[in-house]
């Protein structure tokens, strides 16, 4: 089917989202909580034992979450309908924005966002606090809080309502060392009924390409109580990125390569202990600067194929997607 994203005014000048889908997120991330931080620069005047020192430092390797970030972004937005998204900046800190969603699948709905950056920038392209949340036409909210709390320390809040129910919510404190990410995480913790989850990241740099570190979830409720490990390993090329991730959930393989400033392609291969399956996905992006248009598209080992065009029209600011489903016979 399609969807469509139409702006009525400029948005006022947010940095880019970071993820995921992020990573996990509630809601769509906004910019500067999973960007690594620039290395230091040795002041002019240093020893030469520390401009050589400063030289050989390793870089900070970003978030564990985002191991698999650049070949996920690769991959087309899977869903059918249509969408229509109006955003509106009212300041330079403040926007807004109103979605409809066409589905033929489901019910269609409206939500109401709105966006928040503060004034203490920490970067080119990162001002904190950063508060952003939706709420659709049943009252259902998604709802995150960012802030920097230290030059290394940055801290997340999310959570998300059904109606006028607690459905998620969650706290993340990270820690940006030098050539390490650690990251801690909370998630629905209730402790009258003695239930939640933690999750515990750690991510460090052994050379310029190769980081390693690993990921323990631990979650309990009344009856039930377990842990699960993942080890990762990720190494970053000068126009790929090649990651792993190997635990007693499974395994997650992912290849990102950028053929030029226009192709880029990525590989996902997934294995999951519980469900006893696997699955291979292969996904591309084809920009078109001149054309204003981009082209994503995937297919995976099951034969579902999506294919998503995206038309931009500077001139009136209206991005059309257009989304196709395709599920291939079986013998092909």
């Amino acid at each position: 089917m399609g969807s469509v994203l139409a702006a009525s005014s400029p948005s006022p000048p947010v940095p880019p989202p970071g993820g995921s889908p992020g990573g996990a997120g509630l809601v769509s991330v906004p910019p500067g909580f999973t960007m690594p931080p620039v290395s230091p620069v040795s002041p002019t005047g240093a020893s030469t034992a520390q401009a050589s020192e400063s030289e050989t430092s390793l870089p900070n390797p970003g978030a564990f979450e985002e191991c698999h970030r650049k070949c996920k972004e690769v991959f087309p937005m899977q869903m059918e309908g249509v969408r229509l998204t109006v955003n509106k900046g009212l300041s330079n800190y403040f926007q807004v924005n109103h979605t409809v969603m066409l589905s033929t699948l489901g019910d269609s709905s409206y939500r109401f966002g709105a966006t928040y950056v503060g004034t203490k920038q920490t970067g080119p392209a990162e001002s904190y606090p950063v508060m952003v949340g939706d709420m659709d036409n049943s009252g259902s909210l998604n709802a995150q809080i960012i802030h920097q709390v230290t030059d290394r320390i940055r801290s997340k809040v999310a959570l998300q309502t059904q109606q006028q129910k607690f459905v998620n919510w969650q706290g993340d404190a990270e820690f940006r060392g030098e050539d390490f990410t650690a990251a801690v995480t909370f998630g629905n913790p209730d402790v009258l009924v003695g239930s939640g989850i933690l999750v515990a990241h750690y991510l460090q740099s052994i050379t310029p390409s190769l980081a390693l570190g690993g990921e323990l979830v631990y979650h309990r409720r009344p009856g039930e109580e377990g842990t699960v490990m993942s080890l990762a390993g990720r190494y970053t090329g000068s126009n790929f990125i090649a990651t792993l991730t190997l635990g007693g959930a499974g395994a997650h393989c992912s290849y990102y390569h950028k053929a030029n400033d226009q192709l880029q392609l990525g590989v996902e291969f997934e294995a999951s202990a519980r469900m006893q399956d696997t699955s291979v996905t292969f996904g591309y992006q084809l920009d078109l600067p001149k054309a204003n248009l981009l082209f994503k598209g995937s297919v995976d080992s099951n034969w579902v194929v999506w294919v998503v065009i995206v038309l931009l029209l500077l001139s009136l600011l209206l991005v059309i997607i257009h989304g196709l489903l395709l599920h291939l016979p079986s013998c092909v």
